[in-house]
């Protein structure tokens, strides 16, 4: 199994309140701050999302998870931690063995639709041995992936969407697998999410 480590491995799951968030971003730095600035400042705005949209839609153990996750999704590009070249199989084979929770482990497996470029790359059965969870949690990080622009600052889904066309072009992987399904699945964890916030918010005017 994927989520298999060793027994020796201390379990991130065992760790106090609060310091599951504190543990990734010390991981996320370390792999990213130095060699890669701008996914450094990344995976801080779609951090700082998350909060935002835990405290609107989770529970107090899923808004860490969440937090931890949007930390954490993009810690595969760093060069140390390559070995696929696909950045959220190689993250989650680290974060195996760096005794992460399973949940966060798949949560970065699974980001913003990868399996489409799973696809496209000829790892569709490496990236299977992770679970796509397709939860709120889930959709709530694609949702702030896909609002937080390269350098980390806040944009809207068709900001983003117009920003991987024009950085990658259309003989890319990641353009070819937007238009094989992935727009249309990141598109629906969007919209979802939105309904949830709206739906939340809602809820709170009428206490």
């Amino acid at each position: 199994m994927a989520t298999t480590r060793s027994a020796a491995a201390p379990e991130a799951d065992t760790r106090p309140h609060g310091s599951l968030i504190r543990w990734a971003a010390g991981v996320a730095q370390h792999h990213l701050a130095r060699e890669l600035p701008r996914r450094w400042a990344h995976v801080q705005g779609v951090a700082a999302c998350g909060r935002k949209v835990g405290y609107a839609l989770l529970p107090q153990d899923e808004k860490e998870l969440l937090v931890a996750a949007a930390l954490l999704h993009d810690v595969g590009y760093a060069s140390a931690l390559v070995t696929s070249g696909y950045h959220p199989l190689d993250g989650a084979r680290f974060l195996i063995e760096a005794a992460a929770p399973d949940r966060l482990v798949h949560l970065v497996a699974h980001h913003s639709a990868a399996i489409f470029v799973a696809e496209q790359r000829g790892l569709a059965t490496e990236l299977a041995e992770f679970t796509d969870e397709r939860t709120v949690l889930r959709d709530a990080l694609w949702f702030c992936d896909m609002h937080v622009s390269p350098g980390g600052h806040p944009t809207s889904f068709e900001e983003r969407i117009a920003s991987i066309r024009a950085r990658h072009g259309p003989d890319s992987h990641l353009v070819r697998a937007l238009d094989a399904g992935g727009l249309s699945a990141r598109r629906d964890a969007v919209r979802r999410t939105e309904l949830r916030l709206g739906a939340a918010a809602a809820r709170k005017r009428s206490r």
